[in-house]
């Protein structure tokens, strides 16, 4: 994505040609790196949070904050599943203007990242369930 911003400066500061498809491509690969690249990060754990309180609460009370955490996000992310499905179905007909991409392939980022992120707060709640005991 930074290589076709660079190239389409240069062409139209330098060469005084502006690329036609350059821009639509760059945003497209931006919408599509930011969802995915938001589940990459929740399945790492390396989302913005703010732990000013969690910092204060006993261990138990942490585990109930990340259940309760992980379980509204799931269900924010079968949100997304619901509602980004039936957009991209609803835009099925339409393409971009400059590359003549079904505009589905770009909406389709919204269920599939939303699928991604609901399988890792499964795997989170999963793992809060049977962790019990241990430490967090």
């Amino acid at each position: 994505m930074t290589v076709i911003v660079i190239v389409q400066v240069f062409y139209r500061y330098i060469l005084n040609h502006s690329l036609f498809w350059s821009e639509e491509l760059a945003r497209t690969l931006l919408v599509w790196l930011t969802f995915i690249g938001t589940s990459v990060a929740y399945h790492r754990c390396i989302h913005p949070g703010i732990d000013m309180f969690y910092r204060r609460f006993s261990r138990r009370m942490k585990r109930y904050a990340r259940m309760g955490v992980h379980g509204a996000s799931l269900a924010f992310f079968l949100v997304m599943i619901w509602y980004g499905s039936q957009f991209a179905y609803f835009v099925r007909l339409q393409t971009t203007p400059a590359l003549s991409i079904p505009k589905w392939v770009i909406f389709l980022v919204i269920p599939i990242s939303g699928l991604i992120l609901a399988l890792h707060a499964l795997a989170y709640l999963s793992e809060e369930f049977t962790r019990e005991g241990r430490k967090p």
